[in-house]
């Protein structure tokens, strides 16, 4: 399975640990793509843009004629969560930490540069480093940067690891693959009065005891289901700690979650009604955050992955249902390219993606960039140089 030397990837492990030591939150992640350049740089990119819907970096190597562009994205930025361990390369950086494995997918697609050091026999291989995937911004910003045209894919591939599957098992489904989801916040404003005279102030208390209780009821279905709907109560607050005053202000906050998009519209739709119906007399502001559209594997996509997986000696499983959390891996379809998103087993008994003790499996690095460089020839066919 192994397209590296092992001097190839003992380098990618270090660079891993350096990049884990210094992770750089959505939106901040400059001397990461600074450290990216470097790497592309080293390994004779045809074109490197930098600085793409933020701190993005995409790197072309050209085929030998003309021919498809084939996309293999990864993402920049780590989370503000502390990490917990005794890892010799643990976070120097307080407060924030690698806790999703954005640092190895990072090296599994530099891995695939190393390979591409033979080029394509055709088309063109662009190889993106995204930022700010973790609040859901960054692939549009990618997309709506002006330079996009010059990088647009016909397909578009990524991984993301997968703790609690087999170590190196590769994930595939057609059609849904990642949920839909975004949070509401809901600000209330009323008055505030005396703890012994609430009737002359407007309390929220009211309001957001009964959307408590009615929010959840939004949910429906299991992930399977094409109607699955999900809404996660994950804030609330009233008034001031303290014992005097009758709150005139609160905040509450709800996850949406969906298998589509349009399930998604109705899940909106059905909170915001639910809303109308629980203010009242109170004022009430509105904002959404992390949103996040639904991730759609494209049949033509998905196939070629399967058959490229296989050919690399890979272990497969075809996913039954798609992964209840997010990512903004979808843009790149809703944009036009046959996209895919890959699901790579870390372990049956590995520490989840964003707890304070997880680290990417150093052991993928070898197999990650092995299936990307097949993928690449199933569409462009064999590297040659």
């Amino acid at each position: 399975m192994n397209v590296l030397s092992q001097a190839q990837l003992t380098y990618l492990t270090e660079l891993r640990h350096d990049l884990h030591r210094q992770p750089e939150v959505s939106g901040d992640e400059v001397q990461t793509a600074a450290r990216v350049v470097l790497e592309l740089k080293k390994l004779g990119a045809d074109q490197i843009w930098e600085g793409l819907g933020g701190a993005g970096v995409a790197a072309e190597f050209r085929g030998l004629e003309e021919g498809p562009t084939v996309l293999f994205r990864c993402e920049l930025d780590g989370l503000p969560i502390t990490e917990v361990s005794d890892l010799p390369y643990k976070s120097e950086i307080t407060g924030k930490g690698h806790l999703c494995g954005h640092d190895g997918h990072m090296c599994m697609v530099l891995g695939l540069g190393m390979a591409l050091a033979k080029r394509p026999a055709r088309g063109r291989v662009i190889l993106l480093f995204q930022p700010a995937e973790e609040t859901g911004f960054g692939a549009q910003a990618v997309i709506d940067d002006p330079r996009w045209t010059k990088i647009k894919p016909d397909y578009a591939f990524a991984y993301h690891n997968v703790p609690g599957h087999a170590l190196g098992e590769i994930g595939l489904r057609s059609g849904p693959a990642n949920c839909a989801s975004r949070g509401m916040q809901i600000n209330f404003e009323g008055k505030s009065s005396h703890a012994g005279a609430p009737e002359d102030g407007i309390s929220p208390a009211p309001a957001i005891a009964q959307l408590i209780q009615s929010f959840p009821a939004l949910s429906s279905g299991k992930v399977s289901d094409p109607d699955f709907g999900l809404s996660t109560l994950t804030h609330v607050n009233i008034g001031e700690a303290a014992f005097g005053i009758a709150p005139g202000q609160g905040e509450l906050r709800v996850t949406l979650r969906s298998m589509t998009d349009d399930r998604m519209a109705a899940l909106i739709d059905g909170a915001e009604k639910l809303l109308d119906e629980a203010r009242g007399p109170l004022q009430t502001d509105v904002s959404w955050h992390d949103v996040f559209h639904a991730v759609t594997n494209s049949d033509k996509a998905a196939k070629i992955a399967g058959i490229a997986a296989e050919k690399a000696g890979a272990m497969i499983r075809e996913m039954n249902h798609p992964m209840r959390w997010s990512e903004d891996f979808g843009r790149f379809g809703q944009d036009g390219a046959e996209a895919c998103l890959l699901f790579l087993g870390a372990g049956k008994t590995h520490p989840q993606l964003h707890n304070p003790d997880y680290d990417f499996p150093d052991s993928l690095l070898a197999i990650g960039p092995a299936v990307f460089l097949e993928i690449t020839r199933q569409i462009l066919g064999k590297t040659t140089g």
